[in-house]
């Protein structure tokens, strides 16, 4: 389980870098942009963009951080 500091931590990095959030069901979250996430105590709310204009977002999901597993960066080997 990921705690929100943790998360924050990736969220507020200088300078940003891209980053993937891998939850208990196998369910993946890349977050290339860091208004693309929003951190709550116990949720993340994922945002999605539309394909039409990919800096307004179209949807949201919530995801529990109890379900998370890891946070890497894109460029990482998953371990």
């Amino acid at each position: 389980m990921l705690t929100s500091q943790r998360v924050l931590d990736y969220v507020k990095a200088e300078p940003f870098r891209p980053f993937r959030i891998h939850m208990a069901s196998g369910r993946e979250f890349d977050i290339r942009h860091p208004e693309m996430i929003k951190v709550l105590q116990s949720y993340l709310l994922v945002f999605k963009s539309s394909e039409g204009n990919p800096e307004i977002p179209d949807e949201c999901e919530t995801a529990s951080l109890m379900l998370t597993e890891s946070i890497n960066h894109l460029e990482s080997p998953v371990l």
